[in-house]
């Protein structure tokens, strides 16, 4: 017999007279006729092919296999009520939750310390994973849950809920004391100007690059890497530029070592967004942390 067989109710009568010991009381349980649980009684007997339930004096006696499904039943009727039940509001102190979120290894360096931050008195025992998806795995990844949030520039993904952290433009950062941050160029000149200049280039980010290809600067690229976090090392300890957020610039700068040139570069304003799925929009936990983040990041 298969499962697609059962009617749930069947179940719930049949765990409601094992629990009493009589189909009288079982149906008063679940607010049925008597009649009505005697006939869902030999409709279950029939579909499993056993009596499930002899006269006994008082009441009725479970047979083995009733027994036996009894204590199946009983977990599955808990379980169920468990999810069914479950509460409306997410207890951050209580949760042991993990939060899988995607990534760059810039958007790591520029959200992590501030969030984790806030989550240690807020919610102890709940961990967050990072990873850093290729854009066209995002959007599947948010529907079926694999993850929970994107952070970051994403005009690829499309179809999920977004909402505007913060607004964000390319810059050029270079050591302090480079000579070419001295010259006081703007306009079309700055841009002509970045011709002298070498760069370091982030493989994984590829706006960057696409500036780097309108402004005809590919061939002045010295070194391709894979991620931003070693640009401050490398800049601070050469003459190479690297194009980059303002935001994570200013970061870099705040350490008196570099220097930051804003060109008119084509697409160089850009929004940074938090993306979350339609589908968990209203989970608790989902909501939780969704808030959280929009009190720490969203520019007023």
């Amino acid at each position: 017999m298969h499962i697609e067989a059962i009617d749930l109710n069947l179940l719930r009568l049949f765990d409601a007279i094992y629990k009493t010991r009589s189909v009288s009381r079982g149906a008063e349980v679940l607010g049925l006729t008597q009649p009505a649980a005697s006939h869902g009684l030999t409709r279950l007997r029939l579909l499993l092919k056993d009596a499930l339930f002899t006269r006994v004096s008082g009441g009725v006696a479970p047979t083995p296999r009733a027994e036996r499904l009894a204590v199946a039943v009983r977990s599955a009727l808990a379980t169920l009520e468990q999810a069914l039940e479950e509460p409306e509001r997410f207890d951050p102190r209580a949760s042991s939750k993990r939060f899988r979120i995607h990534m760059s290894d810039i958007g790591e360096g520029r959200f992590l310390p501030a969030l984790m931050a806030r989550l240690a008195p807020l919610a102890p025992g709940v961990r967050i994973e990072t990873m850093a998806l290729a854009p066209g795995e995002i959007a599947p990844a948010l529907d079926s849950g694999r993850i929970e949030f994107a952070f970051g520039f994403l005009p690829e993904v499309r179809d999920t809920q977004r909402t505007l952290l913060l607004k964000d433009r390319y810059i050029v950062l270079l050591r302090a004391g480079h000579p070419f941050a001295q010259r006081r160029k703007s306009g079309a000149a700055l841009l002509e100007a970045l011709r002298k200049l070498e760069y370091v280039a982030v493989r994984t980010h590829a706006e960057t690059l696409r500036i780097l290809h309108l402004l005809k600067l590919e061939d002045r690229v010295r070194l391709t890497t894979e991620h931003f976090m070693v640009l401050p090392a490398i800049v601070r300890s050469t003459d190479l530029a690297v194009v980059m957020p303002r935001n994570i610039a200013r970061g870099f700068a705040q350490d008196a070592g570099y220097a930051i040139v804003e060109p008119a570069f084509p697409l160089r304003d850009f929004d940074v967004s938090l993306h979350w799925s339609r589908r968990f929009e209203d989970d608790p936990a989902n909501r939780w942390l969704r808030q959280l983040i929009c009190e720490l990041f969203v520019q007023g």
